[in-house]
């Protein structure tokens, strides 16, 4: 009889080990997913973000950046011609370039 009892015991035992040990494995699996899904989002997140809001106001940035390089470019182009301008004035009037002293 005692062999009996220490028999349903062993298997009692084993039946709630296999209960646990199943309990153990799906959540390490459904644990494992939601860790890929956290650091997925963790990298994703960032990316969103600059594509969603960033990269349009870079891209205005960019471009007023351009537009201000090339407003640059034609107040140079304007001040060497009104440079050319003033020095071919200059060269048609006689006396204008030399500085006379009287006294």
């Amino acid at each position: 009889m005692p062999e009996h009892n220490l028999l349903q015991e062993t298997y009692r035992l084993s039946l709630e080990n296999n209960k646990m040990l199943r309990k153990m494995k799906r959540n390490a699996f459904w644990g494992g997913i939601i860790r890929t899904i956290v650091y997925a989002a963790l990298l994703a997140a960032p990316i969103w973000f600059y594509l969603s809001y960033l990269a349009p106001v870079v891209n205005r940035m960019l471009d007023e950046v351009q537009q201000i390089q090339g407003t640059s470019v034609q107040a140079q182009t304007k001040f060497s011609d009104l440079e050319n301008t003033w020095n071919q004035f200059k060269n048609k009037i006689p006396g204008m370039g030399t500085a006379s002293t009287t006294q």
